[in-house]
């Protein structure tokens, strides 16, 4: 391990996870000014067999994938190969269908195209065959009229632009993440991990449900559970006093906001479950740690990567290596940023790219980059030269965020 002496404290931050419990195994990097600053990973891969988290163990991180399939997109954008202000029924001419003529690219990457759930329930047959889920999207109405408002794709998003990059490609997303991104940049990132990575990714444990009383206590519960709760949404927590990020609205509308969340977590029908929940990971054993998913290589669930894969790939958008620095700036010009119809909550979205809002809490207004479900987090931040990724398999719990990796990004930016 590795921790420059001005980051001290992100190493007592990180070790101190350990000692209180709460963390099983994880990994945190950190680039500044493009040079490796912090590399730290400790603990368990596999709680089962008692595996060690190694320097090179990788872990699902869940939606922490979506900005790498914005890169992609980008990419293809600047080589001329893709326009993202055109419709995407340019390239998928199926997609028009139920009044979808006018969706265009940037449409899917900011979360307005209205189609955050697949309707019709997938099975696991098609886990691995992503045109036929695409297919599925393409006969669908948008749930609101694109472009008027945003809405959380949690999984749909990978579908419709994996789709998208296939018809201009030919390839998929993963393909392309391998012989564009990770290969050049010879990063530990996969979306859609071969057996050989399969066999040392580290092993998720879900966190706990969400309770229907606050105060109730939490029931015994297996030791580990599939780690794909429907129910657990993507948005960080409110942080601890300590942590410098606080959530600013305050008084009853905060609350009520919170409690809607809450009413909507705890309801199958909700359009949050039913975002978050098709295709459902848990009808495989273990969810996201069956190897079917890990393979699939979804592209806005799919990445399998080190802490200093992510962070890398960071610092590569930001020292110019993936793209120009004025496509990245255009990518992180806020497209939406408001109440979201799916996750309720505030949300704030570039092309691809999460920005600080209610659900992406950060110490910078410069930031961006995304989380994952559980708390996984990849970001970086052009104004200090910094690149981020942390990842751990004991999940957060339901609706509560990560604090851990709040607090280890906080004591990162008290550093510099």
């Amino acid at each position: 391990m590795y921790c420059d002496p001005r980051f001290a404290r992100v190493r007592e931050v990180f070790e101190r996870h350990f000692a209180d419990g709460e963390e099983l195994g994880a990994a945190f990097a950190v680039y500044l000014d493009g040079e490796p600053v912090v590399d730290l990973w400790d603990g368990v891969a596999d709680r089962h067999t008692g595996r060690p988290w190694e320097r090179g163990t990788p872990v699902f991180a869940y939606s922490c994938t979506k900005a790498v399939t914005a890169a992609v997109l980008l990419r293809l954008a600047e080589q001329g190969r893709l326009d993202l202000a055109a419709p995407v029924a340019d390239v998928w001419p199926g997609f028009a269908a139920e009044g979808k003529g006018s969706v265009t690219v940037e449409h899917l990457l900011s979360h307005q195209a209205g189609l955050p759930v697949v309707e019709e329930e997938v099975p696991v047959e098609e886990f691995e065959d992503q045109p036929a889920i695409a297919a599925r999207l393409a006969g669908q109405r948008p749930l609101w009229e694109p472009g008027t408002a945003h809405g959380y794709h949690a999984l749909t998003y990978g579908f419709l632009l994996g789709e998208v990059v296939r018809r201009v490609t030919g390839k998929s997303v993963g393909e392309l993440a391998a012989a564009e991104i990770a290969g050049p940049l010879d990063l530990e990132l996969w979306v859609g991990a071969s057996d050989a990575v399969i066999e040392r990714t580290a092993r998720l444990q879900a966190g706990e449900r969400p309770r229907r009383d606050p105060a109730e206590q939490p029931a015994d519960q297996p030791a580990e559970q599939p780690a794909e709760q429907p129910a657990q949404t993507e948005p960080a927590a409110q942080p601890g006093p300590r942590s410098g990020m606080q959530i600013v609205e305050t008084g009853n509308r905060t609350q009520d906001v919170l409690a809607e969340v809450q009413r909507a977590a705890l309801d199958p029908a909700s359009l949050m479950n039913r975002a978050l929940g098709n295709p459902a990971m848990h009808r495989l054993k273990g969810g996201a740690n069956h190897p079917v998913i890990l393979r699939a290589g979804w592209p806005a669930a799919g990445l399998v990567t080190t802490a200093r894969g992510l962070a890398g790939f960071y610092r590569g958008l930001i020292a110019g290596d993936l793209l120009r620095p004025e496509t990245l700036r255009d990518a992180l010009r806020p497209r939406v940023n408001g109440p979201d119809k799916v996750l309720l909550l505030n949300t704030a979205f570039g092309l691809g790219f999460m920005r600080p809002s209610l659900t992406f809490l950060m110490p910078s207004k410069t930031a961006f980059g995304h989380s994952g479900m559980g708390g996984a987090i990849g970001l970086g931040d052009p104004e200090r030269g910094l690149a981020i990724g942390y990842v751990m398999n004991r999940m957060a719990g339901a609706l509560t965020g990560n604090l851990r990796g709040m607090r280890l990004v906080q004591a990162v930016y008290d550093a510099v």
